[in-house]
């Protein structure tokens, strides 16, 4: 049986079969690190993304800067007034630990302050993944490239909300 082993191998190596595998291996490894994403950034170097949190959806443009946050027009601080929304804006930052190393302009339509904040967030990470490539797993394993698919329920007929019923009276 080690004969028919040992003869077995003789015949690859004649045929060339094995130095093909290895060097298959070779090209697959190769082409996967060729494969690795490019950074997409525009002519002024600036990286887009869409973030969306409830109803909310916000355009981000993120470049290289001193981490100064516009939205609308505004400064970050006197947009979102409430100390939890400047938190969750500025997560991704702290996550890849990239702090004052952006500066972010968006426009954010739709919703209410808090999913406008998530939707801030999630548009900032997906610019940070797009300006560095190699800052996704740190991104995605915290959560902060998947969208936060919690909307409100619609309001059902006969009740007061969406689940709320009418008071019932015995007498």
């Amino acid at each position: 049986m080690a004969d028919t082993k040992t003869e077995t191998v003789k015949d690859l190596k004649d045929l060339g079969a094995v130095t093909d595998v290895a060097e298959t291996t070779e090209n697959a490894a190769a082409e996967t690190v060729a494969e690795k994403k490019e950074p997409q950034i525009d002519k002024l170097g600036r990286a887009y993304a869409t973030g969306r949190r409830k109803g909310a959806v916000a355009r981000v443009w993120l470049k290289k800067g001193k981490g100064q946050v516009i939205v609308n027009g505004k400064a970050q601080d006197q947009y979102f007034c409430r100390q939890t929304h400047l938190l969750v804006l500025n997560q991704p930052f702290l996550i890849v630990d990239r702090v004052n190393n952006f500066d972010v302009m968006c426009t954010v339509k739709g919703g209410g302050l808090s999913g406008q904040a998530g939707a801030v967030r999630h548009g900032i990470s997906r610019a940070l993944e797009n300006f560095e490539p190699e800052l996704r797993p740190a991104l995605k394993k915290s959560g902060m490239l998947t969208r936060d698919a919690r909307v409100v329920e619609r309001k059902k007929i006969g009740k007061h909300k969406a689940r709320r019923s009418k008071q019932w009276a015995k007498r």
